[in-house]
């Protein structure tokens, strides 16, 4: 269980909702687990029970049907999914496709789409990555080419979380394939539009439970409405939306990097080996001291990023190295906890196993952590 009473961020109306989303994660995730790795996918019937829950797209205000909470709601959300070792695309809706229509959207698109957000009967996916294209967005091919009142869309994207079960995405392409990234828009495409196909659910080394897929546009044919923003000013909301995204793969990765740590600490402690506990060896208590260190130094740099952006204040920049430094330390602490599990830990029958799987990922979504080093290097 994640400790978290001396955090300074959160109030008492935090901790309240931290034991209802993980008093609800106990009974509606943690036991199906094993099922939804298997599956590739966690099923509608999750979706609708976190619906009713209230811990889907919370910052969708009041007036949409939605709690109307600020990214420490979120934070509590995402921490103890990750720590019960699921990749649920629940946090893929909440740290990024929501703001989309918050900050973007129509009142026409936030009336149509943010009360089904809210219920779990929406699903959305942001389409982002190509098959050529890896993190340079701006090299994007897929095109969404104005005829009248229409986008016709054409293009194929890779990679897409929750592209299997996804009503609704918001695709980035190209409105005008001349103009570089001022070229870039963003289009709501529902999934039942003809042309649209969901291509295979990709065979992944983790993360399995969170599904992901390849998409296809041919002559997709949508309204002029389904335009999030203004023309031609996608890249400039991608950009505005980057911090929160990157920040919430920080927060995945410290407490997945935690989850690792205590199960280290749990197994060692049980385990016998010539006699006494692994624990009582000083390699490992030293090994585990020396992550404790780093988990310490972790949570607080976390929370002040947090801090930073609830205040409207934490930059690209920062957000980059926090992505960079936490999911970096995620792939340490995973890689060493493991290790003191022995034989055991390469076992899929232990929680270690997945979380040393899924945790790879998180140096390379959401930006690499050589581009998240790119960045920062820009910065000095």
């Amino acid at each position: 269980m994640l400790k978290t009473a001396n955090r300074a961020i959160f109030s008492e109306d935090h901790h309240i909702f931290r034991d209802s989303v993980r008093k609800f994660f106990d009974t509606a995730l943690v036991p199906n687990l094993d099922r939804f790795e298997e599956e590739g996918v966690c099923d509608r019937a999750f979706w609708k029970a976190c619906g009713e829950a209230g811990i889907v797209s919370p910052s969708v205000p009041e007036a949409y049907g939605g709690l109307g909470l600020n990214f420490l709601f979120n934070t509590v959300i995402t921490e103890e999914i990750s720590y019960a070792g699921s990749s649920a695309g629940v946090v893929l809706q909440n740290d990024v496709c929501t703001d989309y229509f918050v900050h973007f959207g129509t009142e026409e698109q936030k009336a149509r789409w943010l009360p089904g957000m809210v219920t779990g009967d929406v699903i959305v996916a942001i389409a982002m990555t190509e098959p050529g294209t890896g993190s340079d967005l701006q090299a994007i091919r897929t095109t969404a080419i104005r005829e009248g009142d229409e986008y016709v869309i054409n293009g194929s994207k890779t990679y897409i979380t929750n592209g299997v079960q996804a009503d609704l995405v918001i695709l980035v392409a190209k409105t005008d394939p001349t103009a570089g990234g001022k070229g870039i828009s963003l289009i709501l495409v529902e999934t039942n539009r003809e042309g649209y196909k969901v291509g295979r659910k990709l065979d992944k080394v983790g993360q399995r439970s969170g599904d992901t897929a390849e998409l296809f546009f041919n002559d997709v044919r949508v309204p002029v409405s389904n335009l999030l923003g203004q023309e031609g000013r996608g890249f400039a909301c991608l950009m505005n939306s980057l911090p929160q995204e990157r920040l919430s793969i920080a927060v995945l990765a410290q407490a997945g990097a935690q989850r690792a740590f205590d199960e280290a600490v749990k197994f060692t402690k049980d385990r016998k080996a010539f006699g006494t506990t692994v624990f009582d060896f000083q390699n490992t208590r030293f090994e585990l001291a020396d992550m404790a260190a780093k988990l310490q130094v972790g949570w607080v740099h976390l929370d002040w990023a947090i801090a930073r952006l609830v205040a409207g204040n934490l930059t690209a920049v920062e957000a980059s190295a926090a992505k960079l430094w936490h999911s970096e330390l995620q792939g340490e602490i995973c890689d060493r906890s493991l290790q003191l599990h022995g034989g055991a830990g390469y076992m899929n029958e232990y929680p270690i196993a997945r979380l040393w799987r899924d945790a790879r990922v998180s140096r390379i979504y959401g930006g690499t952590s050589e581009i998240m080093k790119e960045v920062i290097a820009r910065s000095i």
